[in-house]
């Protein structure tokens, strides 16, 4: 076969210049439309070759997402597994929601900056030149900061809750409450990409809705804990606070109005200290008095006892901070029966722990290992009526994440993941080698793979040491040669790539005799 490259042509100083290769014959309506613009073309002719010109293509994906290579995936699948292992001793049942939803369904759920950062779907059809005024009206309404549905009508899901309660009010008549869900898929966020943040990322949520009782809070504390002990994390913190008291709190600095500007500004205590609090709720319009009790409120101790009774003197004149505390230490009881933390971990009671997302009405909590420095790994919360949001009023729930990638990066940071997951797959390689051969393989082939074994045969008849070199790459631990003599004797010779050792085996013995020597 002839192939031709086509190279367009562009005049610059005079002088005709390559613009770019093509890897086929331009057809007629390509030449007419490059003679039109004033290009021109040559013919460059390459027999029984085809050309690849850089230039052309320069595949990328976007910022913030990641493709995995199958040793990762595996990696992910184990997090996942066990993951989904824990979920479902604990009696959660698997949901999926679409990966995109109406609009009118996740915006104003997440706060002023969780809404800035929802992808949004153009509606089709925005190329009709006859609605090009209807259009631009939208587009000017989207620049202005409100959205418009003539514009975009859907959006990638942000998180796994909103869909969630979207999904118990839309099925209601067929769930059993309290209902014990856990689900597993992508969200996508419109944030800055930087070490363990991502544009496109997966959660694993766990929730109970339809009760109010604080010992569904201590059964998803005993979920993170056993959970990532299992994962073997060391260093796991459990961070705990109660929005209530963070409510109070805002009552009692005499601010009760500017609760969400207080919480937004502590949720950041870690990351830009007590005078960058202190700068930010004088941003938020709260004058020194007000600050100086927020910042006597930020002063922790280390006990998680003295730190509960710390604030209610503090917050002593707020009913709702008191009933907040008294949530914790019936939630801190019921985790310490059902066994508490394990060794090497800790559960912590942290005052300026907030949340951004709104939703949150009572218990808040948030993971973190001091092992490596990757920020929260899990946080999740309760949400009292946030069905309501979709016309089902008074089912309350209570729910906890867990980031599967930044949970990948920290296990991938500290070498933790059992070698036992990255181990080949494939335990034996059937070479190929001829017609005759194959047609003996592919019966056995498909009687190994009856008997639990994972097999392949080489699809190509190609020299052996290509063949060999394929399943050194692979990391196959056995190859099955049947070569003009393993032919005539109705026989194959089984290698092992590790150590070279090599045997013959009858064929009507091999599958036997290759699962005693795999010790199955």
């Amino acid at each position: 076969m002839c192939l031709t490259r086509f190279a367009i042509l562009f005049e610059k100083n005079g002088r005709w210049k390559q613009k770019s290769g093509l890897l086929r014959r331009p057809c007629s309506h390509e030449r007419y439309a490059l003679q039109k613009s004033g290009l021109f073309f040559r013919s460059l002719r390459q027999e029984n070759s085809i050309i690849f010109n850089s230039d052309n293509m320069k595949p990328g994906i976007p910022q913030g997402t990641r493709d995995f290579s199958p040793e990762i995936v595996r990696k992910r699948q184990y997090i996942l597994n066990l993951l989904r292992g824990v979920f479902e001793r604990f009696g959660f049942l698997p949901i999926e929601t679409p990966a995109f939803e109406n609009m009118d369904t996740i915006m104003g759920k997440y706060g002023e900056e969780g809404d800035r950062l929802i992808f949004k779907i153009l509606n089709n059809g925005l190329n009709n030149p006859q609605k090009k005024e209807q259009f631009q009206k939208a587009f000017d309404n989207v620049l202005a900061g409100k959205n418009d549905p003539k514009l975009t009508e859907r959006a990638l899901r942000y998180d796994l809750t909103i869909p969630f309660a979207r999904f118990v009010v839309m099925h209601q008549n067929e769930l059993a409450f309290p209902f014990r869900r856990y689900q597993m898929q992508p969200v996508w966020r419109a944030d800055r990409p930087q070490k363990g943040r991502y544009r496109e990322f997966w959660q694993c949520d766990a929730d109970i809705v339809g009760s109010d009782s604080l010992l569904n809070e201590a059964e998803l504390l005993s979920i993170y804990a056993q959970a990532f002990s299992e994962l073997k994390i060391p260093g796991i913190v459990l961070r705990v606070n109660n929005r209530k008291i963070l409510a109070g709190l805002a009552e009692c600095c005499g601010a009760p109005e500017k609760l969400i500007d207080i919480t937004v500004a502590i949720d950041k205590l870690d990351k830009i200290g007590a005078e960058g609090v202190q700068q930010e709720l004088g941003k938020a319009g709260l004058n020194a008095e007000e600050c100086q009790f927020i910042n006597n409120y930020l002063n922790r101790s280390q006990s998680i006892d003295n730190e509960l009774q710390r604030i209610e003197t503090l917050l002593s004149k707020s009913d709702t901070a008191q009933k907040g505390l008294a949530e914790l230490r019936e939630t801190f009881e019921a985790f310490e029966q059902l066994g508490g933390c394990p060794s090497g971990s800790r559960m912590e009671f942290d005052c300026s722990l907030a949340r951004g997302l709104n939703y949150y009405t009572g218990f808040i909590a948030e993971v973190i290992t001091e092992a490596t420095a990757m920020g929260s790994i899990g946080g999740g919360g309760r949400y009292d009526d946030l069905t309501g949001l979709f016309g089902l009023k008074g089912l309350s729930g209570v729910g906890v994440s867990f980031g599967v990638d930044r949970i990948f990066d920290v296990m991938e940071t500290l070498d933790l993941f059992p070698e036992s997951i990255v181990l080949p797959e494939t335990k034996i390689l059937l070479l190929n080698q001829g017609a005759t051969a194959q047609s003996q393989l592919l019966p056995l082939l498909q009687q190994l793979r009856k008997e639990g074994i994972p097999a392949e045969i080489y699809p190509d008849d190609k020299k052996m040491d290509k063949q060999m070199k394929y399943a050194n790459k692979r990391m196959i631990p056995f190859v099955g040669i049947m070569g003009e003599q393993e032919l005539a004797e109705q026989s194959i010779a089984l290698k092992n790539m590790a150590t070279g050792e090599q045997t013959t085996i009858k064929l009507d013995k091999f599958s036997e005799a290759f699962k005693q020597e795999m010790g199955l």
